[in-house]
């Protein structure tokens, strides 16, 4: 239950992040300061939706081992043998 929660935690994180970012690009001119620059509240955002998924990611893969849940194997048709996974 917990892996599942980081899960939909982590993909929730990320399509906030790439939200906030396609917010401030499209309606950019309300977002910079007389400089030119974006303000620090939309720079802590922007930086701390994009770490806050990758450290719910870490979580959930700690969460995925914990639980006994396999690793996927990707681009193999066949499943890893048990025994080998153990000894790694």
């Amino acid at each position: 239950m917990t892996w599942q929660l980081l899960r939909a935690s982590r993909w929730v994180l990320w399509l906030a992040f790439l939200g906030y970012c396609f917010y401030v690009h499209i309606f950019r001119e309300g977002q910079y300061n007389q400089f030119g620059h974006l303000p620090t509240s939309t720079e802590l955002t922007i930086f701390g939706l994009a770490n806050a998924a990758v450290f719910v990611g870490l979580l959930e893969m700690m969460m995925r081992e914990r639980a006994g849940i396999p690793r996927p194997s990707y681009g193999s048709s066949r499943q890893a043998d048990p025994e080998l996974r153990d000894r790694a």
